[in-house]
């Protein structure tokens, strides 16, 4: 299905929306890119543009370091992988909510659908060492009944099996969580699960078109989320 703008009357009768970290809550690029251009310095490599490193969020960071080399020509056999990996986490960790930011009306939105007695969640790759501190400081932790992290389980998006065994976190069907992601990588998550799902129009895509995600709706803001969803 290809992506539509939000035409009402449209409803999701669902019993949690699960929502995605980076991209989606939380505009985390500001940091994730000076992680990046402290590694690549301790490398001995040029610092790279924001631009570049937003590319590459949303599905680790193995995935971002290993798009970014063959970006730029570094040969995974020249470097300790590992280590270099590490380093990431290591500069990460000190800077991991320096600058990011809550997107607009993500605030609102999640104390609107939690005084609607709607189940809240976090569905995110990043790990559980940076998800937390990011979704305490910004103060919206307390909002999610659940969060799952790229290391919670075996398998991460795209994969189903995340949503699936957040699902039954809630004892509820796939189909009764809401998915709002901003990438192909939440979307898929949400088609291989059989959940319904939405996303946010700012956000990583990977150089995708907003209209190319396969979605049900894409929001004007997260806001719309309070007249779109009702409780199942």
């Amino acid at each position: 299905m290809t992506a539509q703008s939000v035409v009402p009357p449209v409803f999701f009768e669902v019993s949690v929306v699960a929502f995605d970290l980076d991209g989606t809550l939380v505009d985390t690029l500001p940091d994730l890119h000076a992680a990046t251009n402290l590694t690549l310095h301790d490398m001995g490599y040029e610092a790279v543009s924001s631009r570049t490193v937003r590319q590459y969020i949303g599905q680790g960071i193995e995935y971002l370091l290993k798009e970014l080399f063959t970006e730029l020509n570094i040969s995974h056999t020249a470097i300790n992988f590992d280590e270099i990996a590490q380093q990431f986490r290591t500069h990460y960790a000190q800077h991991v909510c320096d600058q990011s930011a809550l997107f607009p009306g993500i605030a609102n939105a999640l104390e609107g659908l939690k005084s609607s007695g709607i189940g809240l969640a976090c569905l995110t790759n990043k790990s559980e060492l940076f998800t937390q501190p990011i979704l305490k400081k910004l103060e919206i932790w307390d909002y999610f009944q659940e969060v799952v992290c790229g290391d919670t389980f075996a398998k991460r998006k795209p994969d189903p099996l995340p949503l699936i065994e957040l699902a039954a976190r809630f004892d509820v069907g796939p189909s009764r969580v809401l998915m709002v992601g901003d990438s192909k990588t939440d979307t898929a998550c949400a088609r291989n699960a059989g959940a319904p799902v939405v996303c946010v129009p700012y956000g990583y895509r990977s150089g995708m078109a907003l209209t190319e995600l396969d979605c049900d709706l894409i929001l004007n803001d997260a806001n719309d989320l309070l007249r779109l969803v009702r409780k199942a």
